[in-house]
Order: C-alpha cells, then sequence, then structure tokens
C-alpha cells in the first residue's frame, strides 16, 4: 500500500502560498514606488517538479529552515500590456495585485477545504 501524500502535499503548497502572498502584498506596498518592478513566484508545477534533499538537522532543538522559499524561485513578472511602465518606472498594476490575492485565497481555503474532507474520511475509516 502506498502512504498518503495528500498532508504532505498541502503542507508544501501552503508554504508556497505564504511565499507568493509576501511577494504580492510586496507589489502592492511598492506600488508607487519610482523603479520598482512588479515580482511574482515560480508556478507550483515546477516547485513540486524540482528534487529536494532537506538540510539535516543535528539538535531537536534547532529551527528546521523553511525548506520551500529556497526552491521557490522570486524573479520579474512580465509586463502587463494593460498598464505598461508607468510614467515614474513602476510596473506594478494594482487590480492585477488584487486578483492575484484573490486567488491565493481561493487556492488557500480549496486546500485546507480538502483536508478537512479528507482528515474527516480517515477518521471514518478508524472508528470503524
Amino acid at each position: 500500500m502506498q502512504p498518503i501524500q495528500l498532508f504532505s502535499l498541502a503542507s508544501r503548497q501552503a508554504e508556497w502560498l505564504s511565499v507568493r502572498q509576501e511577494v504580492v502584498s510586496g507589489n502592492i506596498a511598492n506600488a508607487n514606488t519610482p523603479h520598482f518592478k512588479s515580482k511574482d513566484v515560480t508556478p507550483f508545477e515546477a516547485v513540486l517538479d524540482k528534487s529536494y534533499i532537506p538540510m539535516a538537522r543535528t539538535n531537536p532543538a534547532h529551527f528546521a529552515a523553511n525548506e520551500l522559499s529556497d526552491q521557490v524561485e522570486v524573479k520579474d513578472a512580465a509586463l502587463d500590456n494593460e498598464i505598461g511602465v508607468q510614467e515614474s518606472g513602476n510596473t506594478v498594476s494594482l487590480a492585477d495585485e488584487l486578483s492575484k490575492g484573490g486567488e491565493i485565497k481561493r487556492q488557500y481555503e480549496l486546500s485546507t477545504g480538502l483536508v478537512k474532507s479528507f482528515h474527516s474520511m480517515m477518521l471514518l475509516t478508524v472508528k470503524r
């Protein structure tokens, strides 16, 4: 029987969503900063494709490093054709960034809903 990887996958996605939310909020915070270039992260599928060997913890008291943030590449976002480069040299589109924020929220809610349903299903099978 194969081990169940759903909880591990959901945890990795939650970490990725956290990193993406941080980048999007940074874009929104710098919307009026001259010459600021909008940024985005690599898609979650690309993160899953990378092989990862975690660093060993030599002492249980040591904090575990944020494993996923090392694998997520933050890069300049594609230029929005609608707004282009603003007069100040800024490339942040607030409408796009707010849309990304909503998308992140929906993905997080979907992931947590699936984990909750799967957890309930596992509890039902254990009770029998």
